[in-house]
């Protein structure tokens, strides 16, 4: 087994860590952010937009059983990279799409899916790929946040679970036991 991290913002972390986490080979998913300027920011002042941190996901994952390309592959699926500094309703720079390589292989990886996305679409991509920054873990009630309150939150309901449901329906095949493509 090799380990890898990937770091990614596609948007609000609940959804994107939501996605991840069904994953096989992904060991770990944990929402924070990355990109901005004040030290040790909090959700508010994150969502304030006033950090310049991204709303993101870190990704430890085994690259024996997924690579860093196909995490790319499902960060284009399941979120809109032509929308700027927004998704949907959730509008800001805290909401941008970025990926933020650990290293040459991954900008260059970073670069091709990028360019392979624009081919898809009729639309310009506004990924942006940043220099990897200081990471700030979000607070503990963000992590595994769709698990635990998904069913009980309004927002989940109406964005994450159809999203998640879509997404667990195009890549079946890659799901972790025990998690239906129907759920």
């Amino acid at each position: 087994m090799t380990q890898e991290t990937a770091t990614i913002a596609a948007g609000c972390f609940w959804c994107v860590e939501a996605v991840f986490d069904d994953l096989v080979g992904v060991e770990s998913v944990e929402s924070g952010y990355i990109g901005g300027h004040v030290e040790n920011p909090n959700y508010r002042q994150v969502c304030d937009g006033n950090t310049g941190h991204a709303e993101a996901i870190r990704i430890v994952f085994d690259n024996e059983l997924i690579t860093f390309s196909d995490v790319l592959e499902i960060f284009f699926h399941v979120h809109d990279a032509t929308q700027l500094n927004r998704q949907g309703n959730d509008i800001g720079t805290q909401y941008r799409s970025a990926i933020f390589p650990h290293d040459e292989r991954q900008e260059a990886e970073a670069r091709a899916a990028i360019e392979q996305a624009q081919v898809q679409s009729d639309k310009p991509i506004v990924t942006t790929i940043e220099p990897l920054s200081k990471w700030y873990p979000a607070e503990d009630y963000h992590q595994e946040y769709f698990e635990r309150e998904g069913s009980k939150n309004g927002y989940c309901m109406a964005i994450v679970a159809p999203k998640l449901r879509k997404f667990r329906k195009a890549y079946s095949e890659r799901l972790k036991d025990g998690v239906s493509a129907d759920a």
